[in-house]
């Protein structure tokens, strides 16, 4: 449906051919009398539309005539726009456009029946949730089908009319996503706007698709739908993350680097070691993530408004047509309950807090203080008024988005707190903000790994920072140890040596022996091997630690467990793929036995026939 403004409160409206009007909102139709006559006057406003839908002039119109709508009506022609420039050729045909207020309502409410007033437009406009549930049409869609199907199963409905509310949905759903029908955002939601499109194509059938069912577990079910989906999409972007990260770890096992604590200089580690610490982080997202998918993975269509239902469900059926592992236990709890939107939104601020981590030590290592890394022209900005500017703009953005999803996080929380049971509007707010963390994280993913991915590595900045922050000083009072001194009195040592160097502008490599053996008599030149940072970083070979083994390690570890993911996602688009192939291949072999069925029962009618002739 396409509007153009021409007064305070009036539109006119162009309907396309999928367009649908539910109810007889009042229209009075300004007629345009010839198409030349229109031709200056709307063309130009008729420019990129595909389609225009042409109605005939009743014979009784006149300039402002009344005509309710319902639906599509008999006798409209469909005209392309490339065939538009002969219209005027048309004899009895006229374009004209429909004048109506916005206070119009144009899609009736699925709970209309109990009420004597239309409703206000204000109150529409605050209870309207189409604006952003509308995103979940494809699982609104495909929950109807399911449960279509196991009306007609069941024999809650005849299965004829079951089989035309299947073909009617996938009808729709084919419309929207080939962009013929376009979602109205008068609709109440987006259930309302399906379940309205459906009855204006099928009539009297498209009524029984919310047999059994309410907008309650039914929007439970969207969003688990949609939610499940997204998870699988975060994960693979994360994923993607990790893998640039064991990339670039491989680059730069080896390359020495200040390990911090408090932000002073404490140890020195590898620039990859610092990276794969990002990595574990992230792995245990897609860890997080995994499990509230798991526990998300419950069905709750059959729990109806509160109570169930006493039609006979197959709730399994539908489970297993959906993908959901189980039903839910308790249908209170099946419609009430939002303990998953919290979770992945919780995993989600988990997500940002590490993301975040890491933009404020990639945006301190771009600054002339660090200079550990250089970001990539494309994924850095400047400033209007300082040339030499060049700054970290998508790890800034990163770290404050954080607060965003943080945010949503505890909205939801703050929503959920005092519910009684069960369903309450209240919960309506849940969209917004759960789809609003999913679409920050996806949003800071797909900018931060390109930017980590052509980031380059200063990697002498990273040696001189280490040599000069006497980070080899607990070596340095091992190798003391290691002689047979105590450990503290190593320390003391140690420390006293550090004091030195600092009053001398020296570093613990290069102050002469002779002053260490002033402070203890045990150092002798071995000391110098003993502080080396490449050695003090490869003898650290416990698990987990700085060693280029170890790296490597951890890198294999960290690819093994998305190579696993990979995998096991694989295996489960094949085994969906051959299921749907078992049930094409059994659909057939009905088809085929009907078929057969009828052709016996022909025959034996037209010997019945015969026999009486």
């Amino acid at each position: 449906m396409l509007f153009y403004p021409l007064a305070t409160k009036q539109y006119t409206v162009l309907f396309l051919p999928n367009s649908r009007v539910n109810l007889e909102p009042r229209v009075s139709c300004a007629l345009h009398n010839s198409l030349p006559q229109a031709k200056n006057e709307k063309r130009q406003k008729l420019q990129g539309l595909d389609v225009l839908a042409i109605f005939p002039i009743p014979p009784s119109a006149t300039s402002c005539t009344h005509l309710p709508l319902q639906g599509r009506r008999k006798g409209y022609i469909e005209f392309t726009r490339r065939t538009l420039a002969t219209l005027s050729k048309s004899e009895g045909r006229t374009l004209f456009a429909l004048n109506f207020t916005n206070e119009v309502n144009f899609m009736a409410q699925l709970w209309k029946g109990r009420f004597k007033k239309e409703l206000a437009k204000e109150t529409n406009d605050f209870n309207s949730s189409i604006k952003f549930d509308s995103r979940m049409f494809e699982e609104d869609i495909k929950g109807s089908i399911a449960h279509a199907t196991m009306l007609g199963a069941t024999g809650i409905i005849d299965k004829s009319e079951s089989d035309k509310i299947v073909d009617g949905l996938n009808g729709i759903l084919d419309d929207i996503k080939s962009g013929k029908l376009a979602i109205d955002m008068n609709a109440e939601d987006i259930h309302t706007f399906v379940e309205g499109e459906l009855t204006a194509r099928l009539g009297q059938t498209g009524k029984r698709l919310h047999t059994a069912r309410s907008r309650n577990d039914q929007v439970a079910l969207d969003i688990r739908m949609v939610l499940k989906k997204e998870i699988d999409e975060i994960s693979e972007k994360i994923k993607g993350l990790i893998e640039v990260l064991c990339n670039k770890a491989e680059e730069n096992k080896s390359v020495i680097m200040p390990g911090y604590t408090h932000l002073q200089r404490a140890q020195p580690i590898t620039f990859g070691h610092h990276l794969m610490a990002y990595a574990s982080m992230l792995l245990r997202d897609l860890d997080r993530l995994s499990d509230v998918k798991r526990r998300m993975n419950v069905l709750p269509l059959g729990s109806g408004a509160l109570a169930g239902t006493t039609y006979p469900l197959d709730r399994n059926m539908v489970a297993e047509l959906l993908g959901f592992d189980s039903v839910s236990s308790n249908s209170l709890d099946g419609v009430s309950d939002r303990d998953f939107c919290i979770e992945l939104a919780s995993a989600l601020s988990l997500v940002m807090v590490h993301l975040s981590r890491f933009s404020e030590e990639i945006i301190m290592w771009c600054s002339w203080e660090f200079k550990f890394v250089e970001l990539d022209d494309a994924f850095s900005t400047g400033s209007s008024i300082m040339p030499q500017k060049k700054n970290p703009d998508i790890a800034e953005l990163v770290r404050g988005k954080s607060g965003r999803v943080f945010g949503d996080l505890t909205a939801l929380l703050t929503v959920m707190k005092g519910i009684a049971l069960a369903y309450n509007k209240d919960m309506q707010e849940d969209k917004e903000a759960i789809f609003d963390a999913v679409d920050t994280v996806k949003m800071c993913l797909n900018a931060f790994t390109p930017m980590i991915d052509t980031m380059t590595v200063l990697k002498d900045n990273m040696r001189n920072a280490a040599a000069k922050g006497f980070i080899n000083a607990t070596d340095c009072a091992d190798y003391l140890v290691g002689k047979g001194l105590p450990f503290r009195d190593a320390y003391k040592a140690t420390g006293e040596l550090v004091a030195l160097c600092i009053d001398k502008g020296l570093t613990l490599e290069t102050l002469p022996i002779e002053e260490y053996k002033n402070v203890c008599d045990i150092f002798d030149e071995g000391v110098y091997e003993a502080i080396n940072l490449e050695k003090c970083v490869n003898d650290r070979l416990v698990e987990g630690g700085p060693s280029v083994s170890s790296i490597e390690n951890q890198i294999k570890k960290a690819r093994e467990i998305i190579d696993d993911a990979l995998k096991t996602a694989e295996t489960k688009k094949k085994e969906a793929l051959l299921e749907v192939k078992e049930e094409s291949i059994k659909t057939k072999n009905e088809l085929d036995k009907e078929i057969k069925d009828r052709r016996s029962e022909i025959q034996r009618n037209e010997r019945r026939v015969e026999q009486k002739e």
